[in-house]
């Protein structure tokens, strides 16, 4: 054996959970074509086994927690007040960023969810005596009600969009190819002045609407690690997801304020709140 061949590089490595997705699938599918070995997560034995490898992740971020030492991984999470600070005309609402014991005290009726994770269901309450359970102190964005015609989810790289997809109707699942839909044109504009006008990590996923009144707005930013891609183009969305949850040495020095912190993510409130087994 030559020393060239001792010293080959390994190849790089895309980690997934035990528990299956059909995104998980697809972009396994991706990894596999492009050369990248495709890994289940299975226990600490799986860890050990990767120890210095160069590891990409695509699931769940309380699992991301864990693994995320271990593997030295570099994590790009949109910060929690993101939505609540862009600007009205990207939003087309108001939209507040506080702890879920301040929102208890609010009047309604008014829309509430968590910042990115599935911590609880987004809702629409009455007032703030019904929303979901959880800790007093978990970030929450509270914002007035909106009806979406239809919403889209953008994966977005360097700013550029590389591909998206239509996932609902009229607040139902119906995904369908970007190019299938007619609004296309307008959801690629609407994506051009959202990378213009509200910073994000180089490695994003976005969802936008159609407002039933007109109009186009923000819908909330995902973590693109823990994004279903619906009918977006599976190798583009590894692209995205290859960014945002890599070896941490190659996080670019425009994304280090983008770098999740074990336990939440950037602009958070300071408390973890439980994170959901599923994808957005």
């Amino acid at each position: 054996m030559t020393a060239s061949r001792h010293c080959a590089p390994a190849a790089p490595v895309l980690l997934t959970p035990a528990q299956r997705t059909s995104t998980a699938g697809l972009l396994n599918g991706a990894a596999a074509r492009r050369g990248l070995e495709t890994v289940t997560l299975t226990g600490p034995g799986t860890l050990r086994a990767l120890a210095g490898r160069p590891v990409h992740w695509y699931g769940g971020p309380r699992t991301a927690d864990r693994i995320a030492g271990p593997l030295r991984l570099g994590l790009l999470d949109p910060p929690d007040d993101w939505l609540a600070r862009l600007p009205p005309q990207l939003t087309l609402r108001r939209v507040e960023l506080m702890t879920h014991g301040e929102a208890s005290r609010r009047t309604g009726p008014f829309f509430v969810k968590p910042p990115s994770d599935k911590s609880f269901p987004p809702s629409v309450v009455a007032c703030g005596a019904q929303l979901p359970p959880a800790t007093p102190q978990t970030p929450v964005l509270v914002s007035e009600v909106a009806s979406f015609a239809t919403e889209y989810r953008l994966f977005l790289l360097a700013g550029t969009l590389v591909t998206a997809t239509r996932y609902a109707v009229h607040g139902r699942l119906d995904p369908a190819p970007l190019d299938a839909d007619p609004y296309a044109p307008d959801v690629r504009a609407f994506a051009a002045r959202l990378s213009a006008l509200a910073p994000l990590p180089s490695a994003a996923a976005v969802d936008v609407g159609r407002l039933d009144g007109g109009g186009w707005a923000v819908v909330e930013a995902n973590m693109p690690y823990f994004a279903h891609c619906y009918a977006a183009d599976p190798a583009a969305v590894l692209e995205v997801v290859l960014r945002a949850a890599g070896p941490y040495e190659r996080v670019q020095d425009s994304d280090r304020r983008f770098l999740r912190v074990p336990g939440g993510r950037p602009g958070a409130l300071g408390v973890e709140g439980a994170q959901g087994a599923q994808g957005a």
